[in-house]
């Protein structure tokens, strides 16, 4: 679980995996597997796709890239609020801990696109969220 530091990338990552983990615990049934590989897809590529950010070649390139990865953030949130509703996994508390971090993702990569467009604006470098050191 994510331990407080501000990290995007190592954030967006832990919570591919406790998508992997949902997806792995969902029922074997038609809906269940087609679930599952719907979340799988949309839940995991927000960490790819933030990766894919850092290396933008331009303010746009780095704008687009984290809408990418803002969009598939939403759609992931509706898999699992479906998830909840259709109960499909009896650990509730969990999803609604996962929800949570989606939520608290989407507003820190919706202010990072703003922040950007603001500073393209104003001529400024482009806008990342901090990274620690590896």
């Amino acid at each position: 679980m994510y331990d407080g530091k501000f990290d995007l990338e190592e954030r967006l990552i832990e919570f591919a995996v406790r998508i992997i983990k949902v997806a792995g615990s969902l029922p074997n049934t038609l809906a269940g597997q087609h679930i599952a590989e719907q979340i799988l897809r949309s839940g995991t590529s927000s960490a790819a796709n933030y990766g894919e950010a850092q290396g933008a070649e331009s303010r746009a390139d780095f704008v687009h890239k984290i809408r990418i990865a803002l969009k598939e953030l939403r759609e992931t949130k509706v898999w699992l609020r479906i998830i909840v509703r259709a109960g499909l996994i009896s650990s509730a508390d969990c999803l609604q801990s996962l929800l949570k971090e989606n939520d608290e993702v989407i507003s820190i990569l919706f202010k990072s696109v703003e922040t950007a467009r603001k500073n393209e604006k104003s001529g400024e470098k482009v806008s990342r969220p901090a990274r620690s050191a590896e």
